[in-house]
């Protein structure tokens, strides 16, 4: 029997590597955000798509959560587009890991 292992997010449980998981966080967060900005400013799928300079089927995309079709560079765009103020924000992680920078450093 194998012991169950915890992750802080569903990211970092099927990607292969932290910078990976880091980034889809950060594209889900911002995919996320725009979807509702969509809903709740009553907004019609085209009009959306003219406001982040993308076209209907891309916005459709967008919607429907296709994560991998976009670059976390042009869903920081939407969301500025859409009057939303992104940022990054970084902190330490919460438990203490060897990684590889503490490696470098130590050397």
């Amino acid at each position: 029997m194998t012991k169950a292992q915890r992750f802080a997010s569903i990211w970092d449980a099927i990607e292969d590597t932290p910078q990976q998981s880091a980034s889809m966080r950060a594209r889900s967060e911002l995919m996320m955000a725009l979807q509702s900005w969509v809903k709740t400013a009553n907004v019609k799928q085209t009009n959306a798509a003219t406001l982040f300079g993308i076209t209907q089927p891309r916005m459709s995309d967008l919607m429907r959560g296709k994560i991998n079709l976009f670059s976390l560079d042009a869903l920081m765009d939407m969301a500025t587009a859409a009057g939303l103020e992104p940022h990054v924000a970084i902190r330490k992680p919460k438990t203490a890991k060897k990684r590889p920078a503490d490696e470098l450093l130590a050397a």
